[in-house]
């Protein structure tokens, strides 16, 4: 995403990372350094940049019909309206026409750049520190966005996924159990990889499923005991004690394909568990703690979601295992022996 100034002044000249200077309506400075984008006429030949100013359902219609044909499309609104800058990113889609959005506010800023998670390819806003400051942060949440998409991409083809024996099932007393409340809804299947060691995981499926008693939560999985570990997207561990609102964790379903979702909110209560305890393919053993629940779902080998209730020795798991020692949740080459 590129910021772009509106106008400029000295607090334009210091600031690193803007593209362009943008016209609109005032008279060209002098002794800009960055390229001029000047639509004052509402529109440029030499860059195929378009101007709409958005006031009303028409100049909305005005700004879609550019989609394909402009090579830039600058939106401004005479009131801020985060719909049609959702509209016009939707068409502009797969399209080779990018989008900007000149911007008065910090808070709008954000909404801009991430509309409908792909955000607009540039923001412009005029040269105030608190709103250049805004647009030059969320130019680098986005370049983070881009480099843990493709983290993701890379951990998905590596998740190595294997199916694991429970060897026994016992209670476990009363404990901290933690559900994750994610910011985003997860699909049948969907888990989180959870383990009371990090080198030995259970896929806990999240409560998607529905139950005669409670409604579905599909938002949540019950995770268990506050000491186990979880898999986050680049490959690190984290204690489900220490995950918080806006951490990103992995969400995994029976394939290994997984996604990232935000935490929105961690909700521990004292509950009774179950150890359900299991051996891998190679004979190595793990463990999950549970809260002792029907809720509370474990992946079977056909990747069918089993109540930890109805769960027997013999059966069969989703599980993932890595031998890699771990100091602070990331990856090293040290022999690390966890019970």
């Amino acid at each position: 995403m590129e910021v772009w100034s509106l106008g400029w002044d000295d607090t334009a000249a210091p600031a690193e990372g803007i593209a362009r200077c943008l016209l609109l309506a005032d008279e060209p400075p002098a002794g800009v350094p960055a390229p001029l984008l000047d639509l004052r006429n509402g529109s440029d030949e030499r860059t195929g940049a378009v101007h709409v100013h958005i006031s009303t359902e028409a100049d909305q219609q005005t700004a879609l019909s550019h989609v394909g044909l402009a090579e830039w499309i600058v939106l401004s609104f005479q009131d801020w309206s985060m719909i049609p800058v959702e509209n016009v990113v939707a068409a502009a889609q797969g399209t080779p026409t990018k989008v900007a959005a000149v911007v008065d506010s910090p808070q709008h800023v954000a909404g801009a750049a991430f509309a409908l998670e792909h955000g607009v390819d540039a923001v412009a806003v005029r040269p105030i520190n608190s709103l250049l400051d805004a647009a030059l942060a969320m130019q680098a949440a986005r370049l983070e966005q881009l480099q843990t998409s493709e983290e993701d991409h890379q951990t998905r083809e590596h998740q190595g996924l294997g199916v694991s024996k429970v060897t026994a099932v016992e209670p476990f007393g009363i404990g901290d159990r933690v559900c994750v409340d994610l910011a985003g809804l997860l699909h049948p299947g969907e888990g989180m990889l959870v383990g009371s060691t990090a080198a030995h995981m259970a896929l806990v499926h999240g409560e998607t499923v529905p139950s005669a008693f409670v409604p579905t939560r599909p938002f949540r999985v019950n995770a268990g005991a506050v000491h186990q570990y979880t898999l986050l997207p680049n490959g690190s561990t984290r204690y489900l004690s220490e995950l918080k609102p806006g951490d990103e964790v992995l969400v995994t379903d029976p394939t290994g394909t997984s996604r990232t979702l935000i935490i929105g909110r961690m909700k521990i209560e004292r509950r009774p568990f179950l150890s359900v305890v299991f051996n891998d393919e190679k004979g190595q053993e793990g463990r999950v703690i549970l809260q002792n629940a029907e809720t509370v779902r474990l992946v079977d080998a056909r990747g069918s979601p089993m109540s930890v209730t109805a769960i027997e020795t013999g059966m069969r798991l989703i599980t993932r295992s890595d031998s890699t020692g771990r100091h602070v949740g990331q990856p090293i080459e040290s022999e690390v022996t966890e019970h």
